[in-house]
């Protein structure tokens, strides 16, 4: 089936917020008492979802230092530097392509909901989107649930939809789905990694028209 909906991961894929994440990651570490995992290489092999899975990895003991108290820690400190962030590159340009040609377009983000309306809002591109799919807390567990509530409420086919994501859980979530999937390699988790799942991984957003 023709594709005719692009469901859009957000961090990562079209705001790049990958270095603020390895900073306050290293802060965080650092500032509980832990060594900090490095640069950005170091980071994005370490990424991975569920979130609290991957904060073990970096290393944090959460017998010394629950999830819930880092995730909101993290949180506050993303919300007062994620406005610093660039969109990733050509990405307004794709949505207005998108938009052109007719496409419907939504963001399906493990981002807190109000977060996510926020910063879509301060970058000026709520219009290429008809919803914005977030959580209902700060925790990034997982947009699952989210994305297949979407999925039967509107009525799409999962077969007309190509999912675009920076991460092996965007591949996840598209295998829930049901839908296409295509990874960016600009994000949060590297190009092998991605091209692991067997999904087709692109280095520029503007290469998705490929697999419309």
């Amino acid at each position: 089936m023709k594709i005719t909906t692009v469901l859009w991961d957000w961090n990562g894929t079209l705001m790049n917020d990958v270095p603020l994440c390895c900073e306050l990651l290293n802060h965080q570490l650092t500032r509980h008492g832990y060594a900090p995992v490095g640069g950005l290489d170091a980071y994005r092999r370490v990424f991975r979802f569920p979130i609290e899975q991957y904060y073990q990895d970096a290393g944090f003991d959460f017998s010394r230092h629950p999830y819930s108290q880092l995730a909101q820690e993290y949180a506050v400190l993303y919300a007062s530097r994620c406005e610093s962030c660039p969109l990733q590159p050509n990405a307004e340009a794709v949505l207005r392509k998108l938009q052109a040609l007719g496409l419907h377009q939504f963001i399906l983000s493990a981002s807190e909901q109000k977060a996510l309306e926020q910063q879509v809002a301060f970058y000026g591109l709520r219009e290429y989107f008809e919803a914005l799919l977030g959580l209902n807390n700060v925790y990034a567990h997982s947009k699952v649930d989210v994305g297949l509530t979407w999925l039967q409420k509107s009525g799409t086919p999962a077969s007309s939809v190509l999912m675009v994501g920076d991460s092996v859980h965007d591949y996840e979530v598209s295998q829930a789905l049901g839908t296409r999937c295509v990874l960016y390699a600009g994000g949060h988790q590297p190009a092998d990694v991605l091209a692991a799942t067997g999904a087709p991984v692109v280095n520029g957003l503007d290469q998705i028209f490929s697999y419309l």
